[in-house]
């Protein structure tokens, strides 16, 4: 049975859903392929509220990860700083963001004296593509080495390295097509914009029984659901078309703008080199004209040296009596 849903892609229904622990736990679990056993949404993690030039939604939680050693289980909190984007956006501001989490003492373990912070994963969801990457999800995992290339497998989890490093999930939604080979593409087939139905992106076609036998997925689907049929959700969403709407008519008026004056340049370049050219055919002409100058010149000093007059000179060459007599200076 297909049902309509409220696209997550928009901030106001990914905070909707993201707020709901069992979903933030859905999703961190199949993003890290651990186990989540708890998750706390971090203060001070909206930080879009004021909207700046390029939207860039960013939410930071605090997971509890049970992880095996061996035969013995253990949690383990790990720091995951979400950003979600739809607008292609330069990297710049994400590094400011992490810098921004490196530099906050409340990352720091309170229980460690020598002040170790805790290990951070930073997941990034594109509304856009990564240059020539055709996988919809990448792992950016960092290792040990040693001076010869090998990696170092005891000790790699040292808060000390994991205090100055992070790894990285990269999700590209545009390749979201549908494809579900695993248990994170079944979590994010629900931001498929190939399901988008109707003339807005609003609401999501989605056909309810492929997640029959999995209720978390379920409940996922029944949150988007009441999403969709929320007033005040769609007004924000309506609030959110009319933003990227300015920022596209914005970024078109920019690029009709850039071609207007990438076609100005071009035609002044043209204009440039032609005038060039006439500049040099009219050197060409100078030079020639100062040649045949001097060899009248020439000629007429000849004829006045052979005693022949200036008007003698003019009858004989065409050239008037005025012109002979500037010659024979």
């Amino acid at each position: 049975m297909f049902i309509h849903v409220a696209n997550p892609i928009y901030d106001s229904v990914f905070k909707y859903i993201m707020e709901d622990e069992r979903i933030a736990k859905t999703m961190l679990s199949a993003l890290l392929k651990k186990e989540v056993v708890h998750v706390t949404v971090r203060p001070h993690e909206y930080s879009n509220t004021t909207r700046d030039t390029l939207s860039m939604f960013r939410i930071d939680f605090a997971a509890t990860v049970r992880e095996c050693e061996g035969d013995v289980e253990k949690n383990r909190v790990v720091l995951i700083e979400l950003q979600k984007t739809w607008l292609n956006t330069e990297t710049l501001r994400f590094r400011q963001y992490l810098g921004a989490q490196y530099s906050n003492k409340s990352n720091i373990r309170e229980e460690d004296e020598k002040g170790f912070a805790y290990p951070m994963v930073a997941v990034y969801l594109l509304g856009h593509r990564v240059g020539n990457i055709n996988e919809p999800i990448v792992y950016v995992n960092h290792d040990v080495f040693d001076y010869n290339g090998n990696i170092v497998k005891e000790g790699s989890e040292e808060p000390f390295v994991e205090s100055l490093t992070h790894n990285s999930i990269i999700v590209q939604i545009p390749l979201l097509h549908g494809n579900v080979n695993n248990r994170l593409e079944k979590v994010l087939s629900v931001f498929d914009q190939t399901q988008v139905e109707g003339n807005t992106q609003q609401v999501l076609k989605i056909d309810e029984d492929k997640y029959a036998d999995d209720n978390d997925m379920l409940y996922v689907l029944h949150k988007l659901t009441a999403a969709a049929a929320n007033s005040e959700m769609r007004q924000d969403m309506n609030v959110e078309d009319e933003y990227y709407k300015a920022i596209e008519d914005r970024d078109t008026a920019i690029m009709q703008r850039d071609k207007i004056l990438k076609e100005q340049e071009e035609q002044l370049s043209q204009q440039n080199e032609q005038l060039s050219q006439q500049s040099e055919q009219l050197s060409q002409q100078s030079e020639q004209l100062s040649q045949q100058n001097e060899q009248l010149r020439n000629m007429a000093k000849a004829l006045f040296a052979k005693g022949m007059t200036e008007e003698q000179i003019s009858e004989m060459t065409g050239i008037n009596v005025e012109n002979i007599t500037k010659l024979l200076k």
